[in-house]
């Protein structure tokens, strides 16, 4: 039974903003009994706040709502600082958008193969055949990964990638196991011939320590399997909803096509306009009043940033497409606090870089048949086939 609204009500990619600004004016803390219960936070503040204060909101608890993870903690999302710290200061340096920056080309390269049997077949389903495998490969090359382990993840990836969409949890599951024992493989062959820290993420991993000791091995797989799949769903929603929005928008599609200077404003608002994730979670250490609600320890709370950035105190016409907002830097597309997401700058560039390659390896491109959404803790378009000029 719910209280103040259905998440698991049938959806359409525009419904959960509509629900959201009802949220906002009505009931912007707001309870479920669904998902084993919890709130709902929609307004910008009280999400700010919320995902600020990692004092008395924690993660360690549940970092996701739905509750997904059915394995043991993966750092740095499953911990709180300081705990976290090391594992998110030791991958942090190979991210930055300095370090990044020799990836674009080959990030155009992966994006170009993966577009030829599209642009062949005059179009497909641009989220399975090309948003999905995009991240995967473009990890696997930022994480060194050899040929075959590279196919491994590629395959496992989109498995676990659609299984946690669809909510099979058995398949879900099992694609876990094989991603847990890629991720000890790839520990194993670091301690044997370790690479530079400054190159690779589980050579890094192995070289930090937390209060003088060498971080605990069964910790540093956790986070090699969290940095296995934590960006895999995001982008290939992400992008299936920026390819609704111009498939259904012809005119700004041909613009940013006349005008590729533009597409990284373009990837900014998009965004904020369809932010991917509306049910990362936070859980008070002690009873916490919001907006008049008491929301007691241990209740989860669902820190929904895509509801935070269509907030019209913050956003002016918040549900439009707006090329050079001004306040763009507002967004909370990549979160707040210290659970920010550490790849952001990887997140972005292959958007943009996907974008660029999309326009420019076609005239047009219509929507030709029925869009598919993601269940929560997502927000997107999960199924977007498309019909190429």
């Amino acid at each position: 039974m719910t209280r103040d609204f259905d998440p698991v009500k049938p959806e359409t990619l525009e419904s959960p903003h509509k629900e959201f600004h009802r949220q906002r004016a009505q009931c912007p803390v707001a309870h479920t009994e669904a998902q084993g219960g919890y709130w709902n936070i929609t307004r910008y503040d009280d999400v700010a706040t919320v995902a600020s204060d990692s004092q008395r909101f924690i993660t360690s608890v549940q970092n996701v709502v739905p509750k997904v993870a059915f394995t043991g903690r993966r750092p740095p999302l499953h911990l709180d600082p300081p705990e976290h710290t090391p594992y998110r200061k030791a991958i942090a340096p190979l991210l930055t958008t300095k370090k990044i920056a020799h990836l674009e080309p080959k990030i155009h390269d992966i994006c170009n193969s993966l577009l030829t049997p599209l642009i062949t077949n005059k179009g497909g389903d641009i989220c399975r055949e090309f948003s999905a495998p995009l991240p995967i490969r473009v990890f696997a090359l930022w994480m060194n990964l050899n040929h075959e382990d590279t196919e491994l993840l590629a395959s496992v990836g989109r498995t676990y990638n659609y299984a946690v969409q669809d909510g099979d949890e058995e398949k879900t599951k099992a694609a876990s196991a094989i991603l847990y024992d890629l991720a000890r493989k790839l520990l194993a062959e670091r301690k044997t011939k370790p690479m530079p820290v400054d190159q690779d993420a589980v050579s890094s991993l192995l070289a930090a320590s937390y209060e003088g000791k060498p971080l605990p091995e069964e910790m540093i797989i956790g986070t090699i399997r969290q940095v296995l799949v934590v960006g895999i769903i995001a982008p290939t929603v992400f992008f299936g909803s920026v390819a609704v929005h111009l498939a259904k928008d012809e005119t700004l599609q041909q613009y940013l096509r006349a005008n590729p200077e533009k597409i990284p404003a373009a990837i900014d608002e998009f965004l904020r306009l369809y932010t991917p994730y509306r049910g990362f979670a936070r859980t008070p250490k002690e009873d916490v009043e919001l907006r008049g609600q008491t929301i007691k320890k241990d209740e989860p709370i669902a820190v929904c940033y895509a509801a935070a950035n269509r907030d019209p105190s913050v956003f002016a016409n918040p549900d439009e497409f707006i090329l050079d907002r001004p306040n763009i830097n507002s967004s909370l597309a990549f979160g707040k606090g210290a659970h920010n997401c550490v790849g952001a700058g990887l997140a972005r560039l292959q958007m943009i870089v996907a974008l660029q390659c999309l326009l420019s390896a076609t005239t047009g491109f219509t929507l030709n048949g029925p869009v598919g959404v993601t269940r929560m803790p997502e927000l997107g378009a999960l199924r977007v086939p498309l019909a190429f000029s």
